[in-house]
């Protein structure tokens, strides 16, 4: 068990420094914004969904209704449709720690857990993604809770700030490009992500964008099985 909460942790360190510096600026923008540290917490919480809470504050600010906010969360999340029906086997016997798990698996978290990890023994697979998934999660209530704090003590301009969250997704891109051999996924996704946003535009690209990745890679697991 600690074998495991050792490499956990280890894996998660580079997601931990952009977890709390994400975090940091959600915190600060949503006490900004008038919201207290307690409601930082409960939606880091609760919610835990990255971009998707700093795109919230807006929607709690605005007034949106019920139904465009559970429209804009369905398009800024969509990509997560796709990630939990590839963890399927991978999570199929977790058992107790399936719902978290199901719960917990952001971008980066999924970075971690859909690597084939030979280090990692079979027997301690589910207890290496239970981990990895509840460091991630703390390190971003942290960040939260700590940026709220700051910025009921310090106030200053607080814009550019969620442009955080693009680097650290340039950030995770970077690291499975050099610890991959083939690159041949990574490029499809960035290649069918800007054909997408030239045809759609910004506001409309990402559901057609992941649904032409989904099956992109879908097709380049059949070829790459037949080799």
């Amino acid at each position: 068990m600690k074998q495991t909460l050792r490499s956990a942790f280890v894996a998660t360190i580079p997601v931990m420094t952009g977890y709390l510096v994400l975090g940091f600026g959600f915190g600060i923008i949503m006490k900004a914004n008038g919201f207290g540290i307690l409601m930082a917490f409960a939606m880091s919480l609760l919610i835990y969904a990255g971009s998707m809470q700093y795109v919230a504050v807006g929607l709690l600010t605005g007034g949106a209704s019920i139904l465009t906010a559970a429209l804009t969360t369905l398009m800024v999340n969509a990509r997560h449709l796709f990630y939990g029906i590839s963890m399927l086997d991978r999570y199929r016997q977790t058992g107790r720690a399936k719902p978290y798990l199901i719960f917990a698996l952001t971008d980066e978290t999924y970075s971690l857990v859909c690597q084939e990890n030979a280090h990692i023994p079979p027997e301690q697979k589910n207890g290496y993604y239970l981990f990895v998934s509840l460091f991630n999660h703390l390190y971003w209530i942290a960040g939260s809770v700590m940026g709220a704090v700051v910025g009921s003590l310090v106030r200053f301009n607080s814009e550019g700030i969620d442009f955080a969250l693009t680097a650290l997704f340039v950030t995770v891109f970077l690291e499975q490009w050099l610890g991959s051999r083939k690159h041949t996924p990574a490029l499809i996704g960035v290649g069918v992500s800007v054909i997408c946003l030239l045809i759609f535009g910004s506001d409309r690209f990402l559901i057609p964008a992941m649904l032409v990745i989904a099956l992109a890679l879908c097709l380049y697991r059949e070829d790459a099985s037949h080799d």
